[in-house]
C-alpha cells in the first residue's frame, strides 16, 4: 500500500492524460523529510528532456525546518529516474507538437522510496474544459436523479 503525499488536480483540468508512468525522484536527505511531512507543491510542475535525462522543474519542496544549513532550494530542478529506453519512448513522443510532461502525484511505495507519476498530456483547449465540466454536471444530475428515483 502506497502513502500518497500530493496530486496535481490542475493536470487534469489543463491537460488531457494520454500515458503516465512512476519514476523514482534524486533528492537530497533534508528534502526526504519535508515529503514525509507532506510538504510539497506540483502545481505548475513540468518536466522536460534535457541532454538524454528528464528533469522536474518549478517543483515546489519546502525547506524542513530542522535541517538548519543543509537546506537546499525549494524549486531547484531535480533529476527523474527512468530507464532509458523508457527515455528514448518518451523522446520520441515529446517531440510531437503540444504533448507535455506534467507530474500527476508524490507518494511513497513499499519500500518507502518517493515516487512521482508523471504522464504525457496534451494540453486542453478553453472549449474541451467546457465540455468537461458540462459533462461532469450531467453525470452528477444523472446520478442526483437516479439516487431520489429508489
Amino acid at each position: 500500500m502506497s502513502k500518497i503525499i500530493t496530486t496535481n488536480r490542475k493536470a487534469y483540468r489543463d491537460y488531457t492524460v494520454l500515458e503516465s508512468l512512476e519514476c523514482g525522484i534524486e533528492l537530497k536527505g533534508s528534502e526526504v523529510k519535508s515529503l514525509r511531512e507532506g510538504k510539497v507543491n506540483l502545481d505548475d510542475s513540468f518536466a522536460l528532456l534535457e541532454e538524454g535525462q528528464v528533469i522536474l522543474h518549478n517543483t515546489h519542496i519546502s525547506p524542513y525546518t530542522q535541517a538548519s544549513y543543509l537546506n537546499v532550494e525549494p524549486t531547484r530542478p531535480r533529476k527523474l529516474l527512468l530507464h532509458k529506453n523508457q527515455i528514448k519512448r518518451l523522446s520520441g513522443k515529446l517531440t510531437q507538437r503540444g504533448w507535455t510532461l506534467v507530474p500527476l502525484k508524490a507518494y511513497f511505495n513499499e519500500r518507502g522510496f518517493a515516487k512521482l507519476e508523471i504522464a504525457l498530456c496534451k494540453g486542453k483547449k478553453l472549449y474541451d474544459k467546457r465540455e468537461t465540466i458540462k459533462h461532469r454536471e450531467q453525470e452528477m444530475e444523472t446520478r442526483r436523479i437516479l439516487k431520489n428515483r429508489r
